[in-house]
């Protein structure tokens, strides 16, 4: 009987957002926006620090990587659900929801690591201004992201495949946008309690550790921050770090509302909407924080475009 309840599970409904008809076109190009903007803003950082020499710097680097973990988060969640948005009833097929959680996880997992690495490196900067060169030269730069990629693809890999080998027995029913862990293991008829105790593990070593690095890093910061006598001198040391302190509060902020934070007392569309600001907000905001604040990326895209307007005129 189990069996044939798991081969009649092909394919995911996803409740979404419930809205009017009317106003589904305009959300529609909303978010059609929001993605746009985003592929193309941390695209063009990408471009940018691999093309500008003073913006090949560690910083910077990390930088270009955390880009590239934002457009897979928003690639894999923003598309399908524009999709989802049009169609009367919003369908994904049970392979295709578990390649989304896949996707979705490795990215979430990458950002996590990589936010952490951006803090060490500050506190290195401001901290341990005459080691930082020795350390954080362009081997550990690389050996570093390589190791982040590698520690997210094949933690979330084993894990993904580990859920993939349970009982499906239904409903086929997903009150959400995309196909989260925890949704998805209430749709098995196998015993998830070791699971769900295991999972809650994982998830503790891939955001609290690193997000306690990030604060214990800052906390040092702040320290040498304050050391310094000028207040000039203050400000701009501390405006470094500023954009990847804006960026770990945001990302930081809704992961923990949505995992961490028992969520007994919310409702399920304020985690939907917690959600939402983290998967596809988050990747929209980055390069905006990045770029807004940085001048280093403003006479980096100001050559850049003077560069592209003398070759279209040749």
């Amino acid at each position: 009987m189990e069996e044939i309840n798991m081969t009649r599970i092909t394919t995911i409904h996803l409740l979404g957002f419930q809205m009017p008809q009317r106003i589904k076109y305009w959300i529609f190009f909303i978010f059609l926006l929001i993605y746009c903007v985003s592929v193309c803003g941390n695209l063009l950082i990408i471009i940018l620090v691999s093309y500008s020499k003073s913006l090949h710097s560690p910083m910077y680097f990390f930088l270009s990587q955390l880009s590239a973990s934002d457009l897979l988060l928003i690639t894999d969640i923003l598309p399908n659900m524009l999709h989802d948005i049009l169609m009367k009833e919003a369908r994904i097929s049970f392979s295709g929801c578990f390649s989304q959680l896949y996707f979705f996880a490795v990215a979430s997992t990458l950002e996590c690591l990589l936010l952490t690495v951006m803090s060490y490196d500050r506190y290195l900067a401001i901290c341990k201004p005459l080691h930082y060169t020795l350390i954080m030269n362009h081997k550990c730069c690389w050996v570093t992201v390589i190791t982040c990629w590698i520690l997210s693809i094949s933690v979330i890999f084993i894990n993904v495949l580990t859920v993939s080998q349970l009982q499906f027995c239904g409903p086929n029913m997903i009150d959400n946008f995309f196909c989260d862990l925890e949704p998805i293991l209430k749709l098995s008829c196998s015993r998830t309690s070791i699971l769900q105790i295991a999972f809650t593990l994982i998830i503790a070593v891939v955001v609290v550790i690193p997000f306690c690095i990030v604060i214990v890093s800052y906390i040092y910061i702040l320290v040498t921050v304050f050391e310094i006598p000028s207040i000039n001198g203050r400000k701009r040391t501390f405006s470094t770090c500023s954009s990847h302190l804006t960026v770990v509060s945001i990302y930081y902020g809704t992961l923990f509302g949505v995992y961490i934070v028992p969520n007994r007392g919310q409702s399920w569309n304020m985690a939907k909407f917690m959600s939402l600001l983290y998967t596809i907000v988050t990747p929209l905001m980055n390069p905006i924080i990045y770029s807004l604040r940085n001048n280093d990326f403003k006479q980096a895209l100001g050559k850049l475009i003077s560069f592209s307007s003398s070759l279209a005129q040749q």
